[in-house]
């Protein structure tokens, strides 16, 4: 019987992925979880900081508040944050540790390839993040404070007085969106090395991405035009931007090819 028939040796390698894949697993659980510790303790600050946007708007009227509505929602609400800070917190551990596991199986050359789009993962999710956080969220809240009514002769007062654990779900909702769909780019291209697309074919689709862009747009940003249109817009844009990756990606190639031609 020879090496590779025994049982033994083709369990081996299996069990050995195994315990790397259970180490890799808990430096995350506990990358995560000292974070959120840590997160939970600040988790006003953060609230604070999320909310900055909307109490800027209001920072002359002392009366404005936000309300709960029930005993246990502020509570909930300091978890949500906090598990959502240890996320963003974390993120470069659980992108090193995925590295560190997939990175003894691959080529010298493949990790050349993949290495760059690992590190521009964080870099484009914080760039959707702050994209969403400094510039659509104030006008956003803008426009859906300019439907507040003033009392008067015949009408009633409408005041806005949001829900803590509402308007958290609404910014931590947009966040992840734009950062998410900040990652095109990364995708697009990843598919372009893997060769299941190519520029010509990203060209081709153009059309039906501006009508994707559009209706993702319109399921994950509030019911207004301007939500919409402000994550329609830089999703197209990025798409562009993975067309003119992908073109440079294929003609790097095609001079590699050349030159490994000549050199035969």
């Amino acid at each position: 019987m020879t090496d590779s028939d025994n049982p033994d040796n083709s369990r081996a390698p299996i069990i050995e992925h195994l315990k790397e894949l259970r180490t890799r697993l808990l430096y995350s659980f506990v990358a995560l979880l000292l974070a959120f510790l840590v997160c939970f303790y600040f988790s006003d600050n953060i609230f604070n900081f999320l909310a900055a946007p909307l109490s800027e708007l209001w920072q002359d009227q002392e009366q404005r508040r936000m309300i709960f509505t029930a005993l246990h929602e502020k509570f909930f609400t300091d978890v949500k944050i906090a598990f959502f800070a240890a996320f963003c917190v974390a993120f470069p551990v659980l992108i090193s540790q995925i590295w560190l596991f997939v990175a003894p199986g691959l080529f010298q050359n493949e990790k050349k390839a993949f290495l760059p789009f690992l590190l521009m993962t964080p870099v484009l999710f914080l760039l959707g993040a702050s994209f969403v956080y400094y510039l659509m969220v104030p006008v956003a809240w803008e426009f859906f404070l300019g439907f507040e009514q003033a009392a008067g002769d015949g009408q009633m007062a409408i005041v806005l007085e949001p829900k803590v654990s509402e308007y958290l779900s609404l910014v931590m909702r947009l966040i992840l969106a734009f950062g998410v769909c900040f990652e095109l780019p990364v995708l697009l291209v990843l598919l372009v090395r893997a060769g299941i697309t190519d520029a010509q074919g990203l060209i081709t689709k153009r059309r039906y991405a501006i009508l994707l862009a559009f209706v993702v747009a319109a399921i994950v940003t509030p019911p207004d035009p301007i939500s919409q249109i402000s994550l329609a817009i830089p999703i197209i844009l990025l798409y562009e931007i993975s067309i003119i990756c992908a073109k440079m990606i294929e003609k790097k190639a095609a001079k590699e090819e050349a030159e490994d031609t000549t050199d035969a």
